[in-house]
């Protein structure tokens, strides 16, 4: 797994000349209508060994959480079940809120 920063996540989805991520938010549903990145996927953090199957071993995937401790946990356990590519986003939406887009409200 590698961290990734909110500014490093922007610039990647900025750059049409490099495949986007799955952006996997693993956060509550009650969070995510509070704030999210566009284009993310929901799977709740508790749902995701029961529903990784749904997820491509050949893409590559940014774990996304409120603060980045969760969605690292994710990010681990994906690279243990054969997930090659996996990011965990430092900071979270949280950063990224700050950092990136403050049209995403912080929580």
């Amino acid at each position: 797994m590698q961290n990734l920063t909110a500014s490093a996540l922007a610039e990647w989805l900025a750059d049409k000349s490099r495949p986007a991520p799955v952006l996997l938010d693993v956060r509550e549903p009650w969070e995510i209508e509070t704030a999210k990145i566009a284009g993310s996927v929901s799977i709740p953090m508790r749902e995701i060994p029961a529903r990784s199957e749904e997820l491509d071993d050949d893409v590559q995937i940014v774990c996304i959480c409120h603060h980045g401790a969760r969605s690292a946990q994710v990010a681990m356990f994906l690279e243990s079940r054969g997930h090659k590519d996996v990011f965990n986003l430092y900071g979270g939406i949280d950063a990224w809120s700050r950092q990136v887009d403050p049209s995403v409200p912080i929580y």
